[in-house]
């Protein structure tokens, strides 16, 4: 029998070593990117993550076990073949069946957790619904977060969510959220979401130590990292208006509910921008991933 949880030598060793390793998920890789375009961005955020002096670690699930850290042949497998989206409830159920996996935030964060692995880089986090006043629908991110130690960094909440409602649960969950360099939380496609973060930091070292104290203090949970996507990269705010509008619109014509939405938007915004937000999209994962590098070499040291 498999065991449920296998991490891939490069990765145990570097956790055995004390080196920073840095978690990746991979619902972005089957499930956020078009088909063409998914190989290679995982390189990419792979390559970036070595650059940046840590160890990547992909987390998805393969015959049978949560694997943390993937082969290139594994890799292959889950940019190509179909992969079920897996959020944390997810997991035992999907090892028993030996499906093929793509972890949600929620469910990477609780492997990584699992594996020793304390930072996590994302494009952005899950949330409250923008409906969820009717169909009390939120991310299992947040929940997951909250009873997690790991540091996720992201760019903020996906702005297709109702990012005020996401920080007050934030909150609530006692999850800190640290801006970094900013002092508003940043919007996914866009850099400022209007609505203020808990604490800022100016530095990977201030972020780490700020991690470092709550993982002492915080009583077992996570905490959020929000860094903008770069200047450079980021989507014209009345363009990512009217496309969500219309996207919104969309989900609510077709009747697409619970974790089948955010695909669906993501997809509607490639469409409608004529592929502007997917290059928005690979340039703030790869930004995300560079900080958590730099977060968990940090770390490391600490």
């Amino acid at each position: 029998m498999v065991a449920a949880l296998r991490i891939a030598p490069e990765v145990a060793d570097a956790l055995a070593d004390g080196r920073p390793v840095v978690a990746l998920e991979s619902t972005l890789l089957a499930h956020g990117l078009p088909a063409d375009s998914r190989r290679q961005t995982a390189d990419e955020i792979e390559q970036t993550v070595r650059a940046g002096g840590a160890v990547p670690a992909t987390i998805a699930v393969l015959d049978g076990a949560c694997a943390v850290g993937l082969s290139a042949a594994e890799l292959d497998r889950l940019c190509v073949q179909p992969a079920v989206k897996l959020s944390r409830r997810d997991l035992g159920p999907a090892v028993a069946a030996c499906v093929l996996g793509a972890t949600t935030v929620a469910s990477t964060a609780a492997v990584a957790a699992l594996a020793g692995i304390a930072v996590f880089a994302t494009g952005g986090l899950g949330g409250v619904h923008r409906d969820a006043h009717e169909s009390w629908d939120e991310s299992g991110d947040l929940a997951v977060l909250a009873q997690t130690p790991v540091l996720v960094v992201c760019s903020g909440v996906k702005s297709i969510l109702d990012t005020a409602a996401t920080l007050e649960r934030l909150e609530t969950l006692s999850v800190p959220v640290l801006g970094y360099r900013v002092d508003t939380l940043p919007a996914f496609y866009l850099r400022d979401s209007g609505l203020p973060v808990s604490w800022r930091v100016s530095s990977a070292a201030e972020a780490a130590a700020a991690f470092a104290a709550h993982r002492q203090l915080g009583g077992g949970g996570g905490a959020v990292l929000a860094n903008p996507v770069p200047g450079s990269a980021e989507l014209d705010r009345s363009l990512h208006d009217r496309v969500l509008a219309s996207g919104l619109a969309m989900v609510a014509e077709r009747g697409i509910h619970g974790k089948d939405v955010t695909p669906a938007l993501l997809e509607h915004f490639h469409a409608e921008t004529g592929g502007a937000s997917l290059r928005t999209n690979v340039a703030l994962v790869l930004s995300n991933a560079s900080l958590a590098a730099q977060v968990a070499t940090e770390l490391s040291r600490l």
